[in-house]
């Protein structure tokens, strides 16, 4: 099997364990993850073909759609309402 499968599932295993925590606990796993994916979509599209990194990159923005379009929205220079 190849380490970027491996990987990937570990990836997702974290992530849902994330997703169950507190929204104040989200924060550093979450930004952690979000740095991650980009490199570990590019190592999947290297092994597998261009095809799976598209695959892999809608989930990535489905999944984590809300903290990019804070981070889209602190890029233009608005002050998003963080949830509480």
């Amino acid at each position: 099997m190849s380490w970027s499968i491996v990987i990937a599932a570990l990836w997702v295993l974290v992530a849902t364990g994330t997703a169950l925590l507190p929204i104040r606990g989200q924060f550093v796993p979450g930004v952690a993850l979000l740095l991650m994916a980009p490199g570990l979509i590019i190592w999947l599209g290297y092994d597998f073909g261009w095809g799976w990194s598209v695959a892999a990159f809608l989930a990535f923005a489905s999944m984590f759609r809300n903290p990019l379009k804070y981070l889209i929205a602190r890029a233009r220079g608005l002050r998003p309402e963080i949830p509480k």
